[in-house]
């Protein structure tokens, strides 16, 4: 039984208050910001995601994002290697939009790009793990 003047977890409201002040964008994207955003997308991370794997916040990438100013220069490096792009094709607004990468998104294509730096022999051994893994949960859930 909970007291009187307990509170409901942190993790909750804040979930809550989230969804009550988040709102969409009113006006349109600068290209720059535009172009930035249909990367991150194609490349399958939220802001978050992205912000944690370029050492920034996710005000950040949302400002970049909802302007007409670039990333700044010591993050652009990096930015690029991890939406798996050059500097100049990250900064060129006149690109077609990028089209989303087949695979797994998010976390899933992280680790399996980790994966695929790994020697031949280990690669077997994550992918042998994996398959039987999948296996076992499709049997468990027929």
């Amino acid at each position: 039984m909970q007291a009187p003047n307990a509170r409901a977890s942190p993790f909750r409201e804040n979930a809550e208050y989230a969804l009550r002040v988040s709102r969409k964008l009113q006006k349109t994207r600068p290209r720059q910001g535009a172009r930035l955003a249909d990367l991150r997308k194609a490349a399958g991370f939220t802001q978050a995601e992205l912000a944690a794997l370029v050492g920034e916040t996710q005000q950040n990438i949302a400002f970049w994002e909802q302007s007409a100013k670039p990333p700044r220069s010591d993050v652009l490096a990096q930015m690029a290697k991890v939406l798996g792009v050059s500097i100049p094709e990250l900064l060129d607004v006149h690109a077609p939009p990028p089209k989303r990468v087949a695979g797994p998104v998010g976390k899933v294509r992280r680790l399996f790009s980790e994966v695929s730096k790994l020697p031949r022999r280990e690669q077997d051994k994550v992918c042998e793990f994996v398959s039987a893994y999948v296996a076992q949960y499709k049997q468990r859930a027929s």
